[in-house]
């Protein structure tokens, strides 16, 4: 097993399971793989990980979630033996992109709720507070207005359901007057609601109580280590 004989591509894949793995303590799916390493198919993710299998450098478990291992050598990248907590993990849908930065049209008001099994994303069920499953699903974020609140570009934020909120609150809002969506922190001051942006340089959208649609409360936000 030589490691200076993967392809570049191999490499970034296999540094991007460690790196994930020192930070999750789990390995990453499929999806997560190819967004890191920027392949968009995920049968060339696959066939990658089959050459790393070949290779010795990687164990995959069948029809496991999650189900891959980094095999402990002795070269100059030391690589550790993880196991994936199947049973700590939670599928939750993906349904669509978010964006938090001024307000932009969506396809529906729904966020999009249709999907199927390549659409479902894995959290650990301790970020999401024992929230019921049937009550999750997760957008994409676009933009940076809540950039301080520690949500970014590309990230990816687990939501509840619910269509009431507290002051302080990341929410995900439709404004159906306007026909827009966005996440910002919801404040109820008198008729109106502020929706409070986490960048300094962007200022609070004043919006009509009645106009207001929460679709769902933030509990958690997953990012993709690049």
């Amino acid at each position: 097993m030589d490691y200076n004989n993967l392809s570049a591509r191999q490499k970034k894949i296999l540094k991007f399971i460690k790196s994930f793995l020192d930070k999750h303590g789990y390995p990453p799916t499929i999806r997560e793989i190819g967004e890191a390493v920027n392949i968009a198919s995920t049968s060339v993710v696959n066939y990658n990980l089959n050459k790393l299998v070949e290779r010795g450098f990687i164990e995959r478990a069948p029809e496991v979630s999650r189900g891959l291992r980094l095999v402990e050598q002795e070269t100059d990248e030391k690589l550790p033996v993880h196991f994936a907590p199947n049973a700590s993990l939670l599928e939750v849908p993906l349904a669509g992109k978010i964006a938090a930065s001024l307000p932009v049209p969506l396809p529906g008001e729904d966020f999009g709720y249709y999907y199927d099994k390549d659409d479902m994303i894995e959290v650990p069920q301790s970020m999401i507070s024992g929230a019921n499953s049937e009550e999750l699903f997760a957008l994409r974020v676009t933009g940076d207005s809540m950039i301080d609140a520690m949500v970014a570009e590309g990230d990816v934020i687990i939501l509840r359901r619910q269509n009431i909120a507290k002051n302080g609150d990341m929410v995900a809002v439709w404004l159906s007057e306007r026909g827009e969506t966005t996440l910002k922190s919801y404040f109820l001051e008198g008729s109106k609601v502020r929706l409070q942006p986490a960048n300094p340089m962007m200022d609070p959208i004043y919006v009509d109580a009645k106009q207001v649609n929460i679709q769902g409360r933030v509990l958690a936000v997953l990012r993709t280590l690049h």
